[in-house]
């Protein structure tokens, strides 16, 4: 007689269909799992290079359908000063104008704009650092970067620019693109009215400066800011050495005259500028 040894004997048949059973139960739980939408909380941030694409989706759904694409550039900016001026201050300002509008995201700085001729190179493309491209690139750029975000489901979309020879492009593709997708509720601005200094310069006039101490590029208004948002980027011990080969140093007026506390209100009269015009599209839209 055999003895017990007290465990129930499962067949090789069972035991195959017990295997069988919890394949498909897991398979099940998986299509289950994978039928829920993703969800994300709103991220403590405006950029878009700082999110996921969950996070992205929610903040469009939760009402943030404006964008702003941000151009800089990186070109010569004297002695004194690094070629990423322009990303810098345009990069900080999108973030500052972004929370201050409220449900705005901000896109990664575009850092290759026109900037002179090749061969023979001319403007900026004389010094060396300068990164250009033709306007028909960037115009290409920012169209792709504006038909992306549509595609997402943003319905203002707005380049703002800090280098002056960006802004005729961009007013030519926000103008075309909204055209084209006015039917569809979408609109493509620039925001002029972030780079217009008039307003900057009246100030530093009242302050005692002339029209040749705050001169035009790589001068006071621009160090100034770039002192306020990036000083590490500023060498005001550099101002008017001379420039590789001999040649003119790259910058205007007296940016020895420059400061970050300037920088802080002059760039804040931009952001405030950028603000109201921004408003004023939604209101628009």
């Amino acid at each position: 007689m055999q003895q017990s040894t007290g465990f129930k004997t499962i067949s090789p048949r069972s035991r195959l269909a017990a295997i069988l059973l919890a394949a498909v139960c897991a398979l099940a739980a998986a299509a289950n799992l994978s039928s829920q939408p993703l969800r994300a909380a709103l991220p403590d941030t405006v950029e878009l290079k700082d999110m996921t694409w969950v996070e992205v989706r929610a903040a469009i759904q939760e009402g943030y359908n404006t964008v702003l694409v941000p151009t800089g550039s990186i070109e010569q900016n004297g002695p004194h000063m690094i070629l990423g001026k322009h990303d810098y201050i345009v990069g900080w300002a999108a973030r500052e104008i972004a929370k201050a509008a409220g449900r705005t995201l901000v896109a990664p700085v575009l850092s290759y704009v026109p900037e002179g001729g090749y061969e023979p190179a001319t403007g900026h493309m004389r010094f060396p650092g300068t990164l250009g491209v033709p306007e028909a690139a960037f115009g290409a750029m920012l169209e792709g970067i504006a038909r992306s975000l549509k595609v997402h489901g943003f319905t203002l979309i707005c380049f703002m620019g800090d280098h002056g020879d960006s802004l005729p492009v961009q007013r030519g593709v926000a103008e075309r693109l909204s055209k084209e997708w006015e039917r569809e509720g979408v609109r493509v601005a620039s925001l002029d009215a972030y780079y217009d200094d008039s307003a900057q310069v009246k100030r530093l006039e009242a302050e005692g400066e002339t029209a040749s101490s705050i001169g035009q590029h790589a001068a006071i208004i621009d160090t100034s800011e770039l002192m306020a948002v990036h000083p590490s980027g500023v060498d005001l011990g550099k101002v008017g050495r001379p420039g590789l080969f001999m040649e003119a140093p790259g910058s205007s007026g007296d940016p020895g005259r420059s400061s970050a506390e300037r920088g802080r209100e002059l760039i804040a009269m931009r952001v405030e500028a950028a603000i109201a015009q921004l408003k004023a599209l939604r209101a628009e839209n």
